[in-house]
């Protein structure tokens, strides 16, 4: 399993990928909003999307578990 969590603190801006999605390395699989930037959340290698740990509107901190991967 591999996890992907935020490096800052923002908002969930949108969600894209959807739990048993195949993605590939550099895929968007949320988006956060911070400061009025959108900051893009990549898949960090090839695998399946396992469980999505955040909701559109969600305010997370550095270091929130976002995504959990599969493979």
């Amino acid at each position: 399993m591999n996890e992907i969590a935020a490096d800052c603190a923002a908002t969930v801006w949108k969600v894209v990928a959807a739990p048993g999605d195949q993605v590939r390395e550099g895929d968007v699989l949320l988006i956060l909003e911070s400061m009025k930037m959108e900051i893009p959340i990549e898949a960090e290698d090839d695998g399946v999307v396992a469980e999505i740990h955040v909701g559109e509107g969600a305010v997370v901190a550095d270091g929130d578990l976002l995504v959990t991967m599969e493979g």
